[in-house]
């Protein structure tokens, strides 16, 4: 499957890489950490990474402006993501041939060629993984601004190598491309520094999150208070893991409200959890998942889902 890739690369001029809605480190990781990584071997080819970016994630990356002229004859690559419906940029229609690498469970198996693996840690893993493959078939090279990319995303989805999915190859791959020496005290700065506003929500968060006596939590994040701690809907969903510490939590569901809807963040540390995400439209890790709904009330049916587990 990895040469296959590599050979379906070869045979483009034109390359555009697509990731989800919403991008975490993973999607920048693996998105823009691919494009570069198929730059630096390939330098006559055209590679874009395209969608909305994140300003969260000016420290990490930037996407590319790709015009709609670019998608003809070009090969689509997504990286990181279950299904179409959260793939960022709908143009990935367009193109030529579609390669979909994900390590989500592969219920839309979208895509002329399809390379899914659950048990990677992250997609950047995954990335981490084609390259050693290249390495040895055509003689690929890394540099440390690749290694950056790659290595972030990593982190970003082991939750710094302390959830489950982290293996002894993850680590591996950790330490081979902390080995080619980029600054990582500057990038944990970027990835882990939050503004004083952040650190006072997270307060809120703290005194007034609920559980019950089975160890199933939740918050509630309405605009207003969103509004009083001058927090984008963005940044407010990097508290989720903020209850992982509490004793006793078995599993929880941040809700954060935005200006259409009401975003669904769920976490566990054991019941399985994405079939509750599956329920209401979304999706993702059997511990980490994420969905949608449109009002409070729906939002207690999933508490109540919650429950049941």
């Amino acid at each position: 499957m990895k040469r296959q890739i590599i050979d379906t690369i070869e045979r483009y001029d034109k390359i555009i890489i697509h990731r989800h809605v919403r991008p975490d480190p993973d999607a920048y990781g693996s998105q823009i950490g691919l494009k570069e990584l198929i730059s630096l071997n390939y330098p006559n080819k055209k590679v874009f990474a395209t969608g909305i970016h994140e300003n969260t994630l000016d420290f990490l990356a930037r996407p590319d402006k790709v015009l709609d002229e670019d998608f003809q004859d070009a090969l689509i690559i997504v990286t990181d993501t279950a299904n179409t419906e959260r793939i960022d940029d709908d143009r990935y229609k367009q193109g030529s041939y579609l390669i979909k690498i994900d390590h989500h469970p592969n219920d839309d198996a979208y895509g002329d060629l399809l390379w899914v693996n659950t048990n990677a840690s992250s997609v950047s893993e995954m990335i981490c993984e084609l390259f050693e493959e290249a390495k040895e078939y055509r003689g690929w090279k890394l540099d440390a601004s690749i290694a950056r990319l790659l290595f972030a995303g990593i982190v970003g989805d082991t939750g710094r190598f302390m959830f489950q999915s982290t293996t002894l190859q993850t680590m591996k791959y950790a330490g081979e491309l902390i080995s080619h020496g980029f600054d990582r005290t500057e990038l944990f700065n970027g990835m882990y520094e939050v503004e004083r506003n952040l650190l006072q929500l997270k307060g809120f968060v703290y005194e007034n999150f609920n559980m019950d006596e089975n160890g199933v939590g939740f918050v509630k994040l309405t605009r207003e208070i969103l509004q009083k701690y001058k927090v984008a809907e963005s940044e407010a969903s990097l508290l989720v893991s903020a209850l992982a510490d509490v004793k006793g939590m078995r599993c929880w569901v941040f809700f954060i409200e935005d200006e259409k809807e009401i975003r669904v963040r769920l976490r566990s540390k054991g019941p399985i959890i994405n079939e509750i995400a599956k329920k209401y439209g979304g999706g993702g890790h059997p511990l980490a998942s994420g969905a949608s709904v449109k009002t409070w009330e729906e939002a207690d049916i999933v508490i109540e889902d919650l429950k049941m587990l």
